[in-house]
C-alpha cells in the first residue's frame, strides 16, 4: 500500500527549462489549486507543495532512463530494432536522438524545481521542517546531477535558479567539480534529513542521502568513505531485506527500499508506461528486451531470481515490472533508484577499493547475504575465501538486472571498455571508448549559442 501526502497542483513559470504544471501528491490526486509563481512561495504549505513537485518531475527522468543505461549494456535490447531506440542497443547513438534530449531536459527540470524550493525557504519559519525540505531539494539536485554526469559527462552544474542571459551557466563543468558539487549536497542532505521512520513514506530520507553519497563516493574512488556510510546503513534499523526476491518489486515500499519514485495504476497523471514496453510493446514494438547475453549469464540454479527477472508467459520479456493495471499504457509499478542489495554489494566493493579481490570477511559477508537470500551457496567465513571482482560484478548484474545499474557498474569497475567491446562484436556492432558517454543533445547545443560542446566521437 503506498503512503500518500496531500495533492498539490501548481503552475510555476519556467524560464531556462520548460515550465512545471503539477505538484502532486501519489495517493490522494484531487487537485486543490491553480497558483501562478508570482503569487506562490509565500508559506509553508506552499513550499511544501513545490517539494512535492520535485519528486513529480523524477516521474519524467524515468520512463526511458533504461534504453539509455540498459539499453547501451549487455543487459536488454529493443524487441525488433526498431527507430531511435535501435541506436542505444547498438552503440551508435546521435546527436539528434530524442530520448537523449527528453532525459536531460527532464533532470534540469528537477533541478530547476529544487532550485525555487531553496531560493524561497525564508518563509518557513520552523527550524525542523526547513531543514527537511533543504534536505529533500538537495538530495534530488543531486540525484539529478548525478544522472546527467554519468550520462553526458562534464555537464553544467546548476545551483540556483538561471534565466536565458545567464550564460556562464550554459558552459560544461568538469566532470570532478559537479561530482564534488553533488557529494557536498548529499553529505548536507544527510545531515537534514530525516530517517525514514521520521517523515512521510516515499520522501527523501538520511538513509537515501547516504547510500546515493556512498554511491557517489565510489564514483570518485573514495573508498574508505564509502565504506563508513555504507557500513552505517547496513545496521540501521530503518531497513532489512525482505525474504522473498519477487517481494521486492511486488510489495512497494518494503523495508529493502531505500528510495523509489512512485507511480499509481490506471491514473492519466500517476502512471507510467514503461512496464508497457518491457513487458509488452505491441506487435512490432517494445523495448528493453533482454539479451542471449544477459540470459547465459544467470546460473540455472538461481532459480527465485529467475522467477521474477523473466517473463514467465513470454520469452525475453522482464519480468520486474509485471503491472496489474487495468490499461496497459498505465501502469503503476514504482522505480526503485536504491535498495538495500546494492548497499551489501556496494560495501563489499568499498572494501575491495578498486582491487581485482578481497580475503575481508565483512565483504563475504555482505555478498553472501544477497546470495543466501535466493539460495546459492555462499562463501566460507573461515578466512579461506577470496571474492573476486568478476564474481562482485556478476552478482550486481543479476540482483540488480534491469534497475539502470549496469553500465555504470561496468564503468565503475573500470572493465566497460573490455565487456562491452567483446558484447559488441559478439552482436555485430561497433563499440568505441567514447561511446560510454552520450552525445550532447544537439537541440541543447543549437539552443546555447555553441557555448555548451560536443563530446568526442560525436
Amino acid at each position: 500500500m503506498k503512503t500518500m501526502k496531500k495533492i498539490y497542483t501548481i503552475v510555476l513559470t519556467g524560464i531556462m527549462l520548460s515550465c512545471f504544471t503539477a505538484c502532486k501528491d501519489q495517493l490522494d490526486l484531487q487537485p486543490i489549486s491553480a497558483i501562478g509563481d508570482n503569487a506562490f512561495y509565500n508559506t509553508p504549505d506552499e513550499i511544501n507543495a513545490a517539494v512535492v513537485a520535485i519528486y513529480d518531475g523524477l516521474q519524467n527522468v524515468v520512463l526511458r532512463e533504461f534504453a539509455l543505461t540498459e539499453m547501451r549494456s549487455d543487459n536488454t535490447r529493443t524487441k525488433n530494432s526498431e527507430g531511435d531506440w535501435a541506436q542505444f542497443q547498438e552503440f551508435d547513438v546521435r546527436p539528434t536522438n530524442l530520448a537523449i534530449s527528453s532525459y536531460w531536459s527532464s533532470n534540469y527540470n528537477v533541478i530547476f524545481r529544487a532550485n525555487k524550493v531553496l531560493e524561497n525557504l525564508d518563509v518557513v519559519t520552523n527550524d525542523t521542517q526547513r531543514a527537511q525540505y533543504e534536505g529533500e531539494a538537495k538530495f534530488v539536485r543531486a540525484l539529478a546531477h548525478f544522472n546527467l554526469m554519468r550520462a553526458y559527462g562534464a555537464v553544467p552544474y546548476i545551483d540556483r535558479v538561471i534565466i536565458q542571459t545567464d550564460s556562464e551557466y550554459m558552459s560544461r563543468d568538469p566532470q570532478s567539480d559537479v561530482l564534488a558539487a553533488i557529494i557536498a549536497d548529499l553529505t548536507e542532505a544527510m545531515g537534514k534529513l530525516p530517517s525514514r521512520s521520521g517523515i512521510a513514506e516515499g520522501r527523501a530520507t538520511s538513509g537515501a542521502a547516504a547510500a546515493l553519497l556512498a554511491k557517489a563516493q565510489l564514483t570518485a574512488g573514495n573508498y574508505p568513505a564509502a565504506e563508513t556510510l555504507l557500513s552505517q546503513l547496513l545496521s540501521s534499523p530503518d531497513y532489512e531485506l525482505v525474504d522473498d526476491y519477487r517481494d521486492v518489486f511486488y510489495s512497494e515500499l518494503n523495508s529493502e527500499i531505500i528510495f523509489a519514485i512512485q507511480f499509481l495504476n490506471d491514473n492519466t497523471n500517476e502512471s507510467q508506461d514503461f512496464s508497457f514496453e518491457m513487458t509488452a510493446g505491441g506487435l512490432a514494438s517494445g523495448l528493453n528486451y533482454v539479451t542471449n547475453n544477459f540470459i547465459a549469464a544467470v546460473d540455472p540454479l538461481d532459480t527465485e531470481r529467475s522467477a521474477t527477472l523473466f517473463n514467465p508467459n513470454v520469452s525475453l520479456e522482464v519480468g520486474k515490472f509485471m503491472t496489474t493495471s487495468n490499461d496497459a499504457r498505465l501502469c503503476g509499478n514504482d522505480w526503485i533508484v536504491l535498495r538495500l542489495a546494492d548497499v551489501y554489494l556496494m560495501h563489499a566493493e568499498a572494501i575491495m577499493a578498486g582491487g581485482t579481490s578481497t580475503n575481508d570477511l565483512d565483504a563475504i559477508a555482505s555478498y553472501n547475504a544477497i546470495r543466501n537470500r535466493v539460495g546459492l551457496s555462499t562463501l566460507p567465513l573461515d578466512g579461506s575465501a577470496t571474492l573476486t571482482r568478476d564474481m562482485l560484478l556478476k552478482e550486481r548484474r543479476i540482483e540488480l538486472a534491469f534497475e539502470n545499474h549496469r553500465l555504470y557498474d561496468l564503468v565503475r569497475f573500470g572493465v566497460a571498455e573490455s565487456v562491452l567491446s567483446a558484447f559488441a562484436v559478439s552482436e555485430g556492432y561497433n563499440f568505441a571508448a567514447t561511446d560510454l558517454l552520450l552525445p550532447i543533445p544537439q537541440r541543447e547545443i543549437d539552443t546555447s549559442f555553441g557555448i555548451l560542446t560536443q563530446n568526442p566521437g560525436y
